[in-house]
């Protein structure tokens, strides 16, 4: 059946900046793709990176190359197969999670949850700062189950003092985006035990994990940016104790559920991560995570604002997208 693919590219303002170990930004770009079969619309929306080599510019590109297949009626096989995991697939896949949903009035929690979906606790980010700001991030925080910090190499043992301090009760995740090197890791390690850390989410450099088999790490560690589908996850083993799954890094909703079966299956813990995007960005993540350890999924309130009817987030908790919105 005849499908109609439209593409937008949009920019929401962020609160502020938001800082990781690689940089800064005020504001997050993104694609929305829309497709239309008679007259169901459903949409997704990504988020470039260009940690992995993408801009608006270059999946833009990759979508219309898409657009023969998209039109023809495409199945998220179809989709797999044709084009790489990364933020183009996912709009795309998403997309047509959406449409399907509307087209056919089956919900998509109906298919991909084992379980009404439900409100989910979510970290909430402490962006990359000195330590004395970063505790007065934390502090603001600090009656919030999850808290996740940035941080990056240099100085972080003084930010781990000054977060912990600043919220002694929290669960806290930290969150290194591969910049700690393997002379520092010991000390660090150890520092994060002892402050009761929950888990440390990609301390090296991807490419460098079995820096990982040489050090006693005390404490559980995420893979990010060493893992992005299901064919990265059997190398990791033994190594990483859990895998954050990105639907931008994923290529889709599809793939993510593969992703997770297969983490599970392996012994791997599941975080389900998220890029600074809007409640669209978001809504297929939520059911994702209804069966993950750990849920990341604070990217609308890094916003000024989010869109109409999006996401709901009341205290720590987001609750599933309303079927008028996503899915």
């Amino acid at each position: 059946m005849k499908t109609s693919l439209s593409l937008e590219r949009e920019t929401w303002p962020i609160r502020g900046a938001f800082t990781i170990s690689r940089g800064s930004k005020t504001a997050a770009d993104v694609i929305v793709c829309r497709l239309q079969r008679e007259e169901a619309v459903g949409w997704g929306e990504c988020v470039p990176y260009p940690r992995y080599g993408e801009s608006i510019e270059s999946v833009i590109d990759q979508i219309e190359a898409m657009r023969a297949l998209i039109e023809q009626g495409c199945t998220h096989d179809e989709i797999d197969a044709a084009m790489p995991a990364g933020a183009a697939r996912n709009a795309i896949d998403c997309a047509l999670w959406d449409l399907e949903a509307k087209h056919t009035g089956r919900h998509v929690h109906a298919l991909v949850c084992s379980a009404p979906p439900r409100p989910i606790a979510t970290a909430v980010t402490v962006s990359l700062a000195d330590p004395e700001e970063m505790a007065l991030a934390t502090r603001a925080l600090a009656g919030r189950p999850v808290i996740k910090v940035k941080l990056g190499g240099r100085g972080d043992a003084d930010r781990m003092h000054a977060v912990r301090a600043a919220a002694p009760h929290a669960r806290i995740i930290l969150d290194a985006n591969e910049s700690w090197s393997e002379d520092d890791a010991h000390d660090l390690f150890l520092l994060a035990a002892n402050l009761g850390i929950a888990l440390i989410e990609q301390p090296f450099p991807a490419g460098e994990d079995d820096v990982l088999t040489r050090i006693p790490h005390p404490v559980p560690i995420c893979a990010d940016e060493s893992v992005h589908t299901s064919a990265d996850l059997d190398p990791l083993t033994g190594r990483y104790d859990c895998i954050n799954i990105k639907l931008d890094k994923a290529g889709g909703l599809s793939e993510a559920l593969r992703m997770r079966q297969r983490a599970h299956e392996l012994g791997f813990s599941v975080m389900v991560g998220c890029m600074v995007g809007t409640s669209l960005s978001m809504a297929p993540a939520v059911l994702l995570a209804q069966e993950a350890e750990f849920v990341d999924l604070d990217g609308p309130l890094l916003l000024s604002r989010d869109r109409k009817h999006g996401l709901t987030y009341s205290s720590a908790l987001v609750s599933p997208p309303s079927t008028a919105f996503w899915g």
